[in-house]
């Protein structure tokens, strides 16, 4: 590696770090943001600093990364070969398995000497996938979880109850050093014990909670059956993410926990939480384009998608240092709007994530997502918000079975959960377009969820 190129890129860095939180007070009906300055940046400008940070990151990532200087070399092209963003079309992909491939460090750019962190997947698939973070990147990260608190509508002295699980998943890391950045105050619970997160949401008097939204409504749940109401807490703002959600999912925590349910977005192979988050509008999420390069493709042909129309979410990072990212292909389904939002920030806003490629199960010649099972699901009469998919193959064809539960209001008996499941089958048939077979289960007989929720079981063989 170029030692040389360590203090230039530092340098870079630096110069465009975050100023400290700004004061709570602040003149009436003004929008509140950590980092005004960046965040309402006019596109004009915003796009010449991508492309300054990006040809940096070009020459860091093929000076320092032997696959990113590979691949460039096979594609033909250097980073002083581009001179504009619509170059970046040109560059060659970056996808998971080349992190596994070349477990654990081969991706990074900066020896482990000058690393302050290591996250890692579960690995529950193959090798987990090991993601490094410098000082300057611990406290970008630290800045854009404070820009998204904010952008959340959490302000600085509040009370964030925290969760998201701590340890070598980012979400909860993530979101404790965005908090204290932030200037509030972090009670840092990570996933469990929800009996007792119940009574310290009620008795810290939290105004924020961040979870995974399949945590959230088992966080409802139980104050639900202990007596607590939730509702009358000072909980005003929930920061939900690391999995995919519906609307219906946010109805359904927004009235039972009395709070505004607000969509975050991140992954580790890029920085963790933060990448982007809806502010209190809910309408799209705030893509800090300061920081990543983001683009909506048509996989099949490569090309740009129109704005508004779905496709793959790829992700360049910008001001990476520990592990650059070049074009990384998320697998997520967005669409992409660069339309002003009423709050001011000028950045580009992704739609909701629908769902991933690699989640997508096809089912006798249809495609279906978790996150469309779930939409059917949520808000049917005397059926519990807690669902599990499961794939078996019969034959030579592949069938889904739908696992659901009964609201305690809805009876018991065979004949209860019969009519039940006909019901929900005729909805998902008729509104999707698949057969399935549905089971209903008891009260608190599918599985709740301490994290990211376990949405399919795929029992096909190997």
């Amino acid at each position: 590696m170029n030692a040389m190129l360590v203090p230039r890129y530092a340098k870079v860095h630096h110069r465009v770090k975050s100023s400290p939180a700004p004061a709570a007070g602040r003149p009436p009906g003004k929008p509140f943001m950590f980092d005004a300055a960046a965040e309402t940046m006019p596109r004009e400008k915003l796009l010449h600093l991508q492309l300054r940070r990006l040809r940096a990151t070009l020459e860091d990532a093929c000076a320092s990364v032997p696959l990113h200087r590979k691949r460039m070399k096979a594609a033909r092209i250097r980073p002083e070969d581009v001179r504009s963003l619509a170059d970046l079309a040109r560059l060659p992909y970056t996808v998971k398995t080349d992190l596994r491939d070349h477990y654990p460090f081969g991706m990074f750019a900066r020896p482990h000497e000058q690393l302050s962190r290591l996250h890692a997947s579960s690995g529950t698939t193959g090798k987990p996938t090991v993601v490094g973070y410098t000082h300057n990147d611990l406290a970008t990260w630290a800045d854009l979880m404070a820009r998204s608190l904010a952008c959340a509508g959490a302000r600085p002295g509040d009370v964030i109850h925290n969760a998201y699980g701590y340890g070598l998943f980012t979400g909860g890391l993530g979101a404790h050093y965005g908090a204290e950045r932030l200037g509030a105050t972090v009670v840092p619970m990570s996933g469990g014990a929800t009996e007792r997160q119940v009574v310290l949401l009620k008795d810290f008097g939290a105004r924020v909670l961040c979870a995974t939204p399949s945590y959230a409504l088992n966080i409802a749940e139980v104050a639900e059956r202990d007596g607590i109401d939730l509702r009358r807490s000072k909980l005003k703002i929930g920061v939900f993410g690391a999995e995919p959600w519906s609307e219906g999912m946010r109805r359904e925590i927004q009235i039972r926990l009395g709070l505004k349910a607000i969509d975050i977005y991140g992954l580790s192979e890029i920085m963790g939480p933060g990448v982007a988050i809806e502010c209190e509008a809910q309408d799209g999420l705030h893509a800090w384009e300061d920081h990543f390069l983001f683009e909506v493709l048509d996989m099949e042909t490569g090309a740009a998608v129109p704005e508004g129309h779905a496709g793959e979410l790829v992700i360049t990072t910008l001001t990476k240092e520990a592990l650059p990212m070049i074009r990384y292909r998320t697998r997520d389904i967005t669409r992409a709007s660069t339309e002003r939002c009423g709050c001011g920030r000028t950045h580009l806003r992704l739609k909701r994530i629908t769902g991933r490629n690699d989640d997508m199960l096809i089912i006798r010649g249809v495609n279906v997502y978790p996150s469309q099972i779930e939409s059917v699901l949520i808000g049917l009469p005397d059926i519990a918000p807690h669902y599990q998919l499961v794939v078996e193959r019969k034959g030579n064809l592949d069938e889904l079975g739908v696992e659901v539960e009964a609201m305690p209001s809805a009876g018991t008996g065979e004949d209860v959960y019969r009519a039940l499941a006909e019901r929900v089958r005729y909805q998902i048939k008729s509104l999707i377009g698949v057969t399935t077979t549905v089971t209903v289960k008891k009260p608190g007989e599918v599985p709740r969820s301490q994290g990211k929720a376990v949405r399919v079981r795929d029992l096909r063989p190997k």
